[in-house]
């Protein structure tokens, strides 16, 4: 019986010292702790045409852990019939990490009720601390708010 009640100390003092390391570490322990995965919210809010461009309007949210010093996409804008219209590189600069930014883009020569796709291609370049461009290509989840559909 003097066994039994050891080895529940040893348990209590090791579910302790877990809680203390959650509590101290904050709300990043609790979501690797949930199983929760990096997120790169990349969400095309508003197409609006301009004098001889369409302005696309992004919402960037990091939810990656980190701040992003650079997040460039290789970018490809398809027409509504699926032809290519256009391939480009959007430099979203640098996405503080948990804090949404807005990025605009004028693309010449396009007509917004012209464009039925945008494909994130690929990741030219994603740096952060401790992050590569594989781990922004894993975390990232396009989406969009306007009829142009949005896929990556």
């Amino acid at each position: 019986m003097h066994t039994y009640g050891r080895n529940t100390a040893r348990r209590r003092s090791a579910l302790m010292a877990c809680l203390l390391m959650a509590v101290a570490s904050g709300p990043a322990f609790a979501e690797q702790a949930a199983g929760s995965s990096p997120v790169l919210s990349i969400e095309l809010n508003n197409a609006e045409p301009q004098e001889d461009a369409c302005r696309l309007t992004f919402v960037a949210r990091n939810e990656m852990g980190a701040d992003l010093d650079t997040a460039v996409f290789e970018t490809v804008l398809f027409s509504t019939d699926g032809a290519v219209l256009k391939l480009t590189l959007f430099d979203f600069q640098a996405l503080p990490a948990e804090r949404p930014r807005v990025r605009q883009f004028d693309v010449p020569g396009a007509q917004c009720e012209a464009i039925g796709q945008v494909l994130i291609n690929g990741v030219h370049k994603c740096t952060g601390n401790g992050i590569a461009n594989t781990d922004c290509a894993k975390a990232l989840r396009p989406h969009s708010r306007t009829q142009i559909e949005v896929v990556g």
